[in-house]
């Protein structure tokens, strides 16, 4: 029933909808993989829930899980994966395979090659959290890098 619910909802407001992706997905979505991974973040994701909330007009206390789906939005975190993800692969060139820096034959040889550094401000940074949330996907989604297209679709798909 609360399916149906959504579903009706969702019909009723698609011009809500559209503002949602014209302005308040637009601001989000700049520069979010610089500011995605900081604290403010989750003031962020709880102003986008608050948005979600008022256009299917659900009350305050109800949870966006569903909605998130229902809608084909992308929670905070979720956009963050993907925009990083898409920018390593748009950059793929610029970042060093495990297979490059040793010779040695091991399981980990197609993954990314993260640098060795210790400063909490450069593993917060866009280069490595970029490395770390790649080199965790699946390798049949990593065997798709070269074609961007489907790359970026099959992503959507295992994000959301």
């Amino acid at each position: 029933m609360a399916v149906t619910f959504v579903r009706s909802m969702i019909r009723a407001s698609t011009t809500q909808l559209s503002k949602y992706f014209s302005y308040i997905h637009s601001i989000i979505m700049y520069g979010i993989i610089f500011w995605g991974n900081s604290a403010s973040s989750d003031e962020v994701f709880k102003l986008q829930k608050r948005a979600i909330r008022i256009i299917t007009n659900i009350h305050s206390r109800t949870s966006c899980h569903v909605l998130f789906k229902e809608l084909n939005i992308f929670p905070l975190k979720s956009q963050y994966i993907l925009s990083l993800v898409m920018y390593v692969a748009k950059n793929i060139n610029d970042f060093t395979i495990n297979s490059d820096s040793h010779s040695i034959n091991t399981r980990y040889k197609a993954n990314l090659y993260p640098p060795l550094l210790r400063l909490t401000k450069y593993q917060k940074g866009v280069y490595y959290t970029g490395i770390k949330i790649y080199n965790c996907l699946p390798s049949k989604l990593r065997g798709l890098i070269n074609n961007k297209i489907q790359f970026k679709k099959e992503l959507k798909k295992f994000l959301l």
